[in-house]
């Protein structure tokens, strides 16, 4: 992740969007970063409404990752933000980090109904990005795909962020087949067009090849 963002790792207050089709492994290689953020000193906060605590709790036995890292199941983006305050308060002077799965489950609150619209992911996105400049913090946000693998929401979604990373399962490449790559599609402090090839066990990624500018 480091080198697809340039090679000097997360620039403080930088936003990640972090897309890819399904079964490709986004939640494994966020779970991977959470982990190893802590384990350099820093801390992270894991957010998910895509799947119970349990099932993470397995997830991270299964990948053997230890060093540790908040984990949440909140939609309510200003709850999210709030307790986001009250643990980075918590643990002063640590580099923060909010990882986000996925853009699609969270609610702003702008509807007292909880009433869900195609802008929702936009205000909340948002009031992250907000977050993240106003406290110089990083967020990683996971967005969902649709059928034919294009993002979830508007294009309007990639601009508001400073990075823009894809994780897909090469299909077409029969010596590839199976293999992850993980794209570099737009970054605002490092360049694009990092492209990284990664095998997929049962204890992680393993990088493979690269094809990396500068």
């Amino acid at each position: 992740v480091d080198c697809a963002l340039g090679g000097e790792g997360f620039t403080p207050s930088q936003v990640l969007l972090f897309t890819g089709t399904p079964g490709a492994g986004k939640t494994t290689m966020m779970l991977t970063l959470a982990d190893s953020i802590t384990r350099e000193g820093g801390l992270a906060v894991f957010n998910t409404a895509e799947e119970s605590l349990f099932q993470l709790k397995m997830t991270v036995e299964r990948l053997r990752l230890r060093s540790g890292f908040v984990a949440g199941q909140e939609t309510s983006v200003p709850k999210l933000l709030a307790y986001c305050d009250e643990i980075r308060a918590a643990n002063p002077g640590k580099p923060f980090f909010l990882i986000v799965d996925s853009l699609q489950t969270l609610d702003d609150g702008k509807f007292k109904s909880g009433r869900i619209t195609s802008a929702t992911s936009e205000r909340a996105l948002l009031m992250i990005t907000d977050y993240c400049k106003e406290h110089f913090c990083n967020a990683v946000i996971i967005g969902q795909v649709t059928k034919d693998g294009k993002m979830a929401g508007s294009q309007k979604l990639k601009h508001m962020v400073d990075a823009f990373i894809s994780l897909d399962v090469e299909r077409k490449d029969k010596d590839l087949v199976g293999c992850r790559i993980l794209t570099t599609e737009k970054n605002r402090f490092g360049g694009a067009g990092h492209i990284f090839y990664l095998t997929l066990r049962d204890r992680g990624f393993t990088e493979v090849a690269r094809v990396s500018v500068g």
